[in-house]
């Protein structure tokens, strides 16, 4: 990401991730890159990483994948490798994966379905951001709230489940000069000045970024404006975006929760790449 510099001492991460796959051995491994891991100057390090685990694993790769074929309001796209060992006597396709994507597109209205709009700026503390939501009966509101067994803190899951409370809801003081600006700004078009989107309820959220950590200055992610209201979007409405269940908590700090999330696989994505392997590993198809 960023200015992706050739001698970055993070690049290494992607061979040093496949050499643990070597080392380790398990039955299936799933690596996940942002595009620029594509870049011709990145083919020396692919090649070699791949090598690692070439004699031992049918490697299908790479597969760019968006979050939105698989059910999330985001256009995010991510690179996937992924290998099955050998030994398990199966093989996987790209057809696979793309048979896996979703025919329906959920905007952004779909994903805010029962959130609250009307957030308030000194809503600033963990406490202060928790909210009761809406339930829905919508498909998009059913897949992101399943339960997953040991997932999930039990506070946060019996609060969602007997009150339908939720956290997140954290709000942003904008001052009263940002507010008129953002006010101007039509829906799917960006602010000229702070480069913030505003989002359509008929369209998709582009993709939510981390921001950079304490190293590389602590600056803060672009962050779209809501459809309506004139403030930046609250770290639950990323998460509605990203896909991630109500139940699901992030940090108890709103910069640190829109890095996480900014740094994550869609859930919805991640549940159908890891059912094509178990479909595979449990099937015994070839």
């Amino acid at each position: 990401m960023g200015h992706r510099r050739k001698n970055d001492k993070r690049n290494p991460l992607f061979l040093h991730f496949l050499r643990l796959v070597a080392e380790l051995r398990p039955l299936f491994f799933v690596a996940e890159n942002v595009p620029g891991i594509l870049a011709s100057k990145y083919a020396s390090l692919r090649r070699d990483a791949l090598k690692l685990v070439s004699q031992d694993y049918h490697v299908v790769g790479p597969l760019t994948l968006c979050a939105s074929d698989y059910g999330a309001a985001t256009v995010r796209s991510r690179v996937f490798f992924v290998g099955i060992a050998k030994r398990c006597g199966v093989k996987l396709s790209p057809k696979d994966f793309s048979h896996s994507a979703s025919n329906q597109k959920n905007p952004v209205k779909t994903a805010f379905a029962g959130l609250t709009p009307s957030v308030r700026s000194t809503w600033q503390t963990e406490k202060s951001s928790w909210r009761r939501v809406k339930e829905s009966n919508g498909k998009y509101f059913v897949a992101i709230n399943r339960f997953c067994e040991s997932v999930g803190d039990p506070g946060a899951v019996e609060r969602f489940v007997e009150k339908l409370e939720v956290s997140g809801f954290f709000g942003t003081e904008h001052r009263a000069d940002i507010i008129k600006r953002f006010a101007l700004v039509p829906a799917g078009k960006m602010d000229k000045t702070s480069k913030f989107p505003r989002l359509s309820w008929n369209g998709l959220c582009p993709t939510l970024r981390a921001g950079t950590d304490s190293s590389r200055g602590s600056y803060q992610a672009v962050r779209p404006i809501h459809p309506d209201k004139d403030r930046v979007i609250t770290p639950r409405e990323a998460a509605r975006l990203q896909g991630f269940p109500d139940w699901f908590q992030f940090s108890p700090t709103k910069w640190h929760s829109f890095r996480q999330i900014g740094n994550s696989i869609s859930p919805l994505v991640a549940e159908a790449v890891l059912n094509v392997i178990r479909c595979k590993l449990f099937s015994g198809a070839s």
